[in-house]
């Protein structure tokens, strides 16, 4: 079971890039290049949010471009992290996860992450890593099986950043989570991607 995408084609006023890869079940796929090469793009279509003009988008054997975004297998990190403003950093974190995740993995990733102390709080009071945190916890740990995470540790200091990265990694490892990831870090490409998809400009 694979997710495969051929020769899938956006189109803007100025440029138009075309994509293809696959990715096995499992794997997870470090995607390169350069600012506005568009690797951000291929991530927003591939999870609804732009309508590509050509080409397929299959995961499992389904034709993912002919679901709306609420209904693709997608669960998304982007680098604005999504957060509720409104609710707390707990309700934030339970939105979208089973019941025994809530209660079986949830308070060790929370624990883990160094964010015990922040689940009374809104968005609003966190600093931009924690709020990065926040989302990472809620990504990985929802039942969708393909993962998108774009510049996932970008505010995160050394040592906060090793802690994400473990949990991204073991997260991914015991649901046997696709993981698409842009990064510009090669630390975090040696520690997460099983493979790497250069984009050229």
């Amino acid at each position: 079971m694979t997710l495969k995408v051929e020769n899938l084609s956006i189109y803007y006023a100025d440029w138009q890039r075309d994509y293809s890869l696959v990715a096995a079940e499992g794997e997870r796929l470090a995607i390169k290049g350069l600012s506005g090469v568009g690797k951000t793009t291929l991530l927003m279509a591939l999870a609804g949010f732009i309508k590509p003009i050509a080409g397929s988008a299959r995961w499992r054997d389904q034709d993912l471009l002919a679901l709306p975004p609420e209904r693709r297998p997608i669960s998304m990190l982007f680098q604005d992290d999504n957060l509720f403003e409104h609710l707390s950093v707990a309700q934030n974190l339970r939105l979208g996860l089973r019941a025994e995740t809530i209660v079986n993995s949830l308070p060790e990733a929370v624990e883990q992450l160094g964010l015990s102390e922040q689940l009374n709080k809104l968005p609003g009071q966190l600093s931009g890593g924690q709020r990065q945190r926040v989302g990472l916890i809620r990504t990985l740990l929802r039942p969708e099986p393909l993962i998108i995470l774009d510049e996932p540790f970008a505010e995160l200091d050394a040592d906060t950043r090793q802690r994400a990265l473990d949990f991204t990694l073991n997260a991914a490892r015991a649901s046997n989570k696709t993981m698409l990831l842009i990064t510009h870090q090669d630390e975090d490409i040696a520690a997460l991607a099983t493979q790497t998809l250069h984009l050229e400009p």
